[in-house]
């Protein structure tokens, strides 16, 4: 068999989102419940500033930065950075957002031969760097590639071929997977097959990802 590699995205398609655990957010916080009202993907008409970064008028940075300082402001917090926010609402105990169907498919991944690599633009932006050591999985990926360090973000296709030249396979062997459309369309100009992830339906995304593979 080929060798085959499964290239994704951290954020949602490995976790819960932030949208998914506003009660867990609030709880961490001493927030009320129910103060959290943004629901990006989950209910975009009432959140025009998703909407926004979906439009490309503002960037993913630029939106976490924004709910950040929200939040910072209705907790009584000073952060200066998305990855404090993280780690106040969920440093205590990263691992019990991660998908269940992320560990179900890099076990199948692995158990089948595969490679795998993570492809973010912001992984120690956003979580902190520390955040790393409490995600005991992550020692299974062959590659790491976070533009917090490289700058060079998706849809960048410099971005998806430093991936592939760490990975030594050609796009073909690949398969790609993330939540925003815009990076999904970088990867199929350099030519990796993708999945478009489903954050209200992780496994039939992650079934997608599979199949491909031909696993």
């Amino acid at each position: 068999m080929t060798e085959r590699a499964l290239i994704l995205d951290f954020g949602g398609v490995i976790s819960r989102t932030l949208f998914e655990t506003h009660d867990l957010s609030e709880a961490a916080l001493g927030l009320a419940p129910g103060t959290l009202m943004w629901r990006g993907p989950f209910d975009p008409a009432t959140d025009p500033l998703w909407r926004a970064m979906q439009a490309d008028e503002i960037s993913e940075r630029d939106y976490w930065r924004q709910r950040t300082q929200e939040v910072a402001q209705l907790a009584g917090r000073d952060w200066a950075e998305m990855s404090d926010f993280v780690r106040a609402a969920r440093g205590a105990s990263p691992a019990d957002v991660i998908r269940p169907e992320f560990l179900d498919t890099i076990e199948q991944v692995r158990a089948q031969g595969g490679r795998l690599a993570i492809l973010s633009n912001e992984l120690d932006l956003f979580y902190g760097a520390r955040f790393r050591d409490k995600l005991p999985f992550l020692a299974q990926f062959d590659v790491i590639h976070d533009a917090t360090y490289t700058k060079i973000l998706k849809p960048d296709p410099r971005a998806y071929s430093a991936v592939l030249d760490a990975l030594a396979l050609p796009a073909s062997a690949c398969v790609f997977v993330d939540d925003q459309l815009r990076n999904i369309r970088g990867a199929q100009a350099v030519g990796l097959e993708t999945v478009h992830f489903n954050v209200k339906r992780p496994d039939e995304s992650y079934g997608q990802a599979l199949a491909l593979l031909g696993m």
